[in-house]
C-alpha cells in the first residue's frame, strides 16, 4: 500500500525509505507529494544530498549532510530563513527541557549556543561555508578559523521551556580585519524581545595558532552580506580591569574535558561561561538573575591547561528608568560599611542584594609557575529574580 506525505525543500535531491527497504531518488521544490514512506518516516528519513554513496554490503547509502554551495533562501529541516534584504537570517526554535534550570527558565549556557547555532546556520544559508566551524571557502584555502574576541548580551527576560522563540542574527565590518555578529531573540508568539548580543570575531591561523589579517578573498565572500545594523549600541565598550590573586572568590584545578572541545580543538566559548558562573556565591544564584555578561577573550584554551577562575564584587548600583544613579550608589555602599571599614564576607554580600543590582568582575586564567596567561576577562550583572513563569508568549 502506498503512502505519501508532504515536504517542503527548496530543490534539493531526496531519498525516502520504503517500507520494502529501497531508495528512490527524487528532485523536490516547494510543497510535493512524495510517494513511498509513511509521514513519519518521511519525516525522519528524508536527507539533503547531492548523489548517492555506496554504503554497506554494496547498498546505497545516503550521505549524511550537504553543505549548500549556492545561497538558500529557506531552510525547513531547521526552520530557518533569510531576512533583511536576503542578509540576514531568522530561526524558529522551542526551548528544550536540556536548555532550562531548576526554575524552568533558559540558562545563560544555553542562550550562548542558540546565539552559536544561528550563527552557524546563518554561514551554511549563504552557500558560503566551508569544511570548518563557520570558516569560508576562502578561509579554508588560506587556512583560517574564527575566533571570537568580544562578547556581549543582554538579558532582559528569560524564556521558559516550551517556548517558541525566534532568532535573528546579522553581521558588519568590524575595523579592517574583524567582523561584527549581533542578534536578537524575542518571542514568537508576543514579539516582546528577551535578550541581544553583538560580538566581534577575528581570524586565527589554524596552524600557527596566531591571528591573521583578513585576506582580500575572504572580504569580498563576506562583505557583500555586512549591513550596518546593531542590536546593542555603544559608543565606546567598557573595558575589563585585570582581577589578582587577592580575588575574594576563587575556584582552582579547572581541566577541560573532551567534550568541551569543538570542531576547531580548543574549549568552546560557552565553557568559560560556565566556569566563570560557578563560581559565583549560592545566595547571589538563589536570588538574582544574570542580566548582562561581556566577555573580552585573551587566548584560546587547550585541552592540557589547568584553569583558575576568579571573581569579585565590583560595583552595585541603583537602577532609574534604565540609567544608573551614582548618588545613591554612594550612599548605599555608605549604608553597607560599618564606621572606616565594609562589612566582610557574606554579611557584605547580603547588604548589597537587598539594595540593588550586583556586578562581578570575572578572570579565567592558566595558572602557571613563573606567570599566569589570560584567557578571558569578564564581567556580569545582575538583578533580583522575577517570577514570570505564568509568562506564555
Amino acid at each position: 500500500m502506498t503512502t505519501f506525505s508532504q515536504s517542503y525543500v527548496t530543490c534539493f535531491k531526496t531519498s525516502s525509505l520504503t517500507r520494502e527497504g529501497g531508495d528512490r531518488w527524487r528532485r523536490i521544490c516547494g510543497f510535493k507529494k512524495i510517494n513511498g514512506a509513511s509521514a513519519a518516516m518521511m519525516r525522519s528519513r528524508t536527507t539533503m544530498s547531492a548523489a548517492p554513496m555506496v554504503g554497506v554490503n554494496g547498498k546505497v547509502a545516503l550521505e549524511r549532510a550537504i553543505i549548500p554551495t549556492k545561497k538558500q533562501f529557506v531552510d525547513p529541516f531547521r526552520q530557518g530563513v533569510i531576512i533583511l534584504d536576503g542578509v540576514g537570517y531568522r530561526q524558529t526554535v522551542v526551548v528544550r527541557s536540556y536548555e532550562v534550570g531548576t526554575d524552568k527558565t533558559v540558562t545563560p549556557q544555553s542562550i550562548l549556543n542558540l546565539l552559536q547555532e544561528t550563527a552557524l546556520n546563518h554561514v551554511w544559508m549563504s552557500g558560503l561555508l566551508g569544511d570548518g566551524f563557520g570558516a569560508t571557502h576562502g578561509m579554508m584555502k588560506n587556512n583560517l578559523i574564527w575566533v571570537v574576541s568580544r562578547m556581549q548580551v543582554q538579558l532582559d527576560q528569560y524564556p521558559i521551556w516550551g517556548e517558541i522563540l525566534e532568532i535573528d542574527t546579522w553581521v558588519g565590518a568590524s575595523g579592517k580585519n574583524g567582523m561584527r555578529r549581533d542578534w536578537e531573540i524575542r518571542s514568537h508568539t508576543t514579539g516582546i524581545v528577551f535578550a541581544r548580543a553583538t560580538s566581534t570575531w577575528v581570524m586565527m591561523n589554524k596552524k600557527t595558532r596566531r591571528l591573521s589579517k583578513m585576506p582580500d578573498e575572504v572580504r569580498a565572500e563576506i562583505s557583500p552580506w555586512f549591513i550596518k545594523k546593531e542590536a546593542i549600541k555603544e559608543d565606546s565598550p567598557e573595558k575589563i580591569g585585570k582581577l589578582d590573586d587577592n580575588a575574594r572568590y576563587v575556584n582552582s584545578g579547572l581541566q577541560p574535558k573532551r567534550s568541551d572541545l569543538d570542531m576547531n580543538c580548543h574549549v568552546n566559548n560557552v565553557k568559560y561561561v560556565g566556569w566563570m558562573l560557578e563560581v559565583i556565591p549560592d545566595e547571589c544564584l538563589e536570588n538574582y538573575q544574570l542580566s548582562e555578561i561581556i566577555l573580552e577573550y585573551r587566548r584560546e584554551c587547550g585541552s592540557s591547561d589547568v584553569v583558575e577562575s576568579l571573581c569579585e564584587p565590583e560595583q552595585v548600583g541603583i537602577i532609574k528608568d534604565g540609567v544608573q544613579d551614582d548618588e545613591q550608589d554612594l550612599n548605599l555602599m555608605h549604608r553597607c560599611s560599618i564606621g572606616a571599614g565594609f562589612i566582610q564576607g557574606a554579611g557584605l554580600l547580603n547588604c548589597l542584594m537587598n539594595e540593588g543590582t550586583i556586578r562581578y568582575t570575572h578572570l579565567l586564567q592558566v595558572k602557571e609557575e613563573l606567570k599566569s596567561q589570560e584567557i578571558v576577562r569578564g564581567k556580569t550583572t545582575w538583578r533580583k529574580r522575577l517570577n514570570l513563569h505564568s509568562f506564555s508568549g
